[in-house]
């Protein structure tokens, strides 16, 4: 029974196969087309033995790809410690970052594992969903591949069952567009385009996974990385003029994150209003903020000055003048940058201090400041401040209050 049911989905699947040559060749490729069906018969006259991969090597493009690229993967695969073949294969695409991954495994309940990150060599409309036949846009949500064209106009392609439940539901209802593939080339109105090489490769793969038995081999599509600040921030920008973005991309940001934390794939379906819902889907935890250590007071010089003069017959002086003084606090602005908390390259800052009878500064404040660390940090690099002539009145040495601002850039 087991042997008559692969003979028949093979007879099936190989029928398919023709009835798409037959309807999407010219006048001109005929002779390919009857050369593809005379080997069809041939391979159907070998009976159940033969597999979906055995089939393919009878197709002139998927032949040359396997025998290009087959042996190629095979070392790929064990120089990253995978099985070969994969008998399971998941697909995610990332519109914005223009990548294509394929993960692989070879048993139902284990995790996947990233095999390769494909580039897409191009895009065509903007984030957002596919709505209509003639949008250009490519479709994003969860799909599957369901079409095996080994006679594309683009080299070999893989076709996604786009309309899927929820476009059919949300997309327009006349119209909604078709004839999505991850192809070869490198031009799009709205397909996934892999250039000639690497379909050839992601093509193999799809076909052995086939071949084990994986009927529906998932392809998810997303706008953005979630993870990636620069695609997330630009999603971020395009929600605020289009708000519907927003729902549609948090739903699929939730199966992101799902395989993020587990690299297995959740249970995807659609309610009646044509949202995905999911059955098993992980959320992300937050990540574990360390508390903040309490901050340990720095001890600064303070001294117990009972009387500051408000008016000296002579100001207090810097070594140097004031000239040397302005020198000293732009070598220290420039020093202090480092210090700054992240995200701030300047600051403007004010200081009090007191010049005292010895000419010592002293009992440093900060009046305008950055935080308390920072500020902290500053007090304790201006006590190394060297000693002042003090303020002379009446011919005698007094405290004098001084106020000082600077740029720390």
């Amino acid at each position: 029974m087991a042997i008559f049911s692969r003979f028949f989905r093979f007879f099936i699947n190989s029928f398919q196969n023709l009835l798409y040559l037959i309807s999407h060749t010219s006048m001109k490729n005929l002779a390919v087309t009857f050369l593809c069906l005379a080997l069809t018969i041939s391979a159907l006259a070998q009976g159940p033995s033969v597999s979906f991969v055995d089939y393919q090597r009878s197709l002139p493009r998927a032949a040359d790809a396997l025998k290009l690229k087959e042996d190629t993967l095979r070392k790929q695969f064990e120089s990253k410690g995978l099985t070969w073949p994969a008998k399971y294969i998941y697909i995610r695409s990332f519109k914005y970052d223009g990548q294509l991954e394929v993960w692989v495994k070879n048993e139902r309940k284990e995790p996947f594992k990233l095999f390769k990150t494909y580039r897409v060599c191009a895009m065509a409309g903007t984030l957002g969903p596919k709505r209509m036949a003639g949008d250009y846009q490519v479709p994003e949500g969860f799909y599957y591949i369901n079409e095996f064209n080994p006679n594309s106009n683009y080299h070999l392609s893989l076709g996604l069952n786009y309309p899927n439940e929820s476009d059919k539901v949300l997309s327009d209802s006349l119209r909604p567009g078709g004839d999505i593939y991850i192809h070869g080339s490198c031009v799009t109105v709205g397909c996934i385009p892999l250039t000639d090489e690497y379909i050839d490769e992601v093509y193999i793969l799809a076909a052995y996974a086939k071949n084990a038995g994986e009927d529906y081999i998932p392809v998810h599509i997303y706008p953005v990385r979630f993870n990636v600040k620069k695609s997330a921030d630009y999603l971020l920008y395009l929600e605020k003029t289009d708000p519907q973005l927003k729902p549609f991309a948090e739903r699929l940001e939730q199966v992101y994150d799902h395989f993020e934390l587990t690299h297995q794939l959740p249970v995807i379906m659609t309610d009646p209003r044509g949202n995905y819902v999911f059955d098993g889907v992980s959320k992300k935890v937050p990540p574990v903020v360390e508390p903040k250590p309490k901050r340990i007071p720095v001890q600064h010089r303070l001294r117990n000055i009972t009387e500051v003069a408000d008016v000296v017959t002579q100001w207090p002086e810097f070594p140097g003048g004031g000239k040397s003084f302005l020198e000293y606090l732009n070598k220290m602005g420039k020093a202090l940058v480092t210090s700054l908390p992240n995200g701030i390259k300047k600051a403007n800052v004010v200081v009090e201090f007191i010049v005292d009878t010895d000419g010592v500064p002293t009992n440093f404040k900060v009046v305008q400041g950055v935080n308390e660390d920072f500020d902290d940090e500053l007090i304790t690099v201006l006590e190394q401040m060297p000693t002042w002539q003090p303020a002379v009145l009446n011919e005698k040495a007094v405290a004098k209050k001084m106020k000082q601002s600077f740029v720390i850039e």
